[in-house]
């Protein structure tokens, strides 16, 4: 046990002092925080999932179209945003081109209806809308055969796959931005520095791309579509995700791998529409999914493994910003922070130079 330099033993408060920084408590403390976050923002999203306003096509003859989607407009809860299509061929490529959900295709000379989902866009979403489907025209004598028309791969249980895949390449987009701050300072010494943290992490979005695609493709069978394409995505949304928390690092140092948590994994994962479609989320995580990294990716990797590519423009858009953004800003921070020490340096060479002899 260490001594007071009076020679009597320290007391525990103060062994407590002396072992526990300050630094160190805040870190704990932002920990802990992230954990309450992490709790408080996954159950918020996934604790009572509730179909909202989710598009539903209904083809029927224009005698009857008109009442049919009032009525399911007026559900209670307002589970569905009903909207007439002039026919099957019209309703399945809004769904095929990811503008529709379902669609609920009405013969009035039988008493059986159909309706047409597509579980590659999330199994948890067509099982919502049939079962809200089903209870709606039995109140009326009706019953309904429900047909997937874009059904999810056998390998890819529920749907889960893509989110997933994208959930592994954020996962390795921070840390391996992580990794660069841990062996060679959260903070790059200058703009050439940070330049060379940006091209490593290039180079690795490109290679864990692959691997991911590979995986979930050739390997596993468990997403299909264009390995291509779901490289090219992985790519993009490793770098995305890293070249975010390069940038978080730059601002705030450490405590920046902090906040890329908070952002990707805390915000990020429970509103990317894995587990449960937008349609099923709460209002807040519907608004910010769309707009965060693993939300744009399981979009895109579901457009491309199911809807040859469809509705791909927005969520490239959004990875792309965060990508663009975290480079420049990484860079434009890692300048500033040279010229800084630079300044600092010559205050203190000229305060040397007036020194007395």
């Amino acid at each position: 046990m260490a001594t007071i330099d009076d020679g009597t033993r320290p007391t525990f408060v103060e062994e407590v002092k002396s072992a526990v920084t300050a630094r160190a408590a805040l870190l704990v403390i932002g920990v802990l925080g992230l954990m309450v976050a992490f709790i408080t923002s996954y159950a918020g999203a996934f604790h009572h999932p509730k179909p909202d306003r989710v598009p539903l096509a209904v083809v029927a003859p224009a005698q009857v179209r008109g009442e049919l989607v009032q009525k399911l407009d007026r559900l209670p809860g307002a589970p569905l945003d009903p909207r007439p299509a002039a026919s099957e061929q019209a309703a399945r490529r809004q769904i095929e081109d990811r503008t529709l959900d379902a669609a609920l295709l009405v013969d009035p000379r039988a008493t059986t209806d159909r309706l047409l989902v597509a579980s590659g866009g999330g199994a948890s979403l067509s099982q919502a809308v049939e079962a809200i489907v089903t209870a709606a025209e039995k109140q009326q004598g009706r019953t309904v055969r429900t047909q997937d028309v874009i059904p999810a791969a056998a390998g890819d249980g529920r749907s889960l796959s893509a989110f997933y895949l994208v959930v592994g390449w954020c996962v390795g987009g921070y840390l391996c931005a992580a990794i660069l701050a841990i062996s060679a300072g959260a903070r790059p010494a200058n703009r050439q520095r940070a330049v060379i943290r940006l091209a490593a992490l290039a180079l690795y979005a490109i290679a864990a791309g692959l691997a991911g695609a590979i995986v979930v493709g050739p390997i596993l069978g468990a997403l299909p579509g264009s390995l291509f394409g779901l490289w090219g995505l992985g790519a993009l949304t490793v770098f995305a995700v890293g070249a975010t928390t390069l940038a978080f690092q730059g601002l705030l140092g450490v405590i920046g791998i902090g906040l890329a948590i908070l952002v990707i994994v805390v915000f990020g994962n429970p509103s990317a529409g894995g587990a449960y479609p937008y349609p099923l989320l709460p209002p807040f995580w519907q608004a910010i999914g769309p707009a965060l990294p693993p939300g744009a990716g399981t979009w895109a990797a579901r457009s491309i493994a199911y809807f040859r590519g469809q509705s791909l423009t927005g969520p490239l858009l959004v990875l792309s910003a965060w990508a663009v953004g975290g480079a420049l800003v990484t860079i434009a921070l890692a300048t500033l922070h040279k010229t800084a020490d630079e300044r600092a340096g010559g205050v203190a060479a000229g305060g040397e130079k007036h020194l007395p002899a």
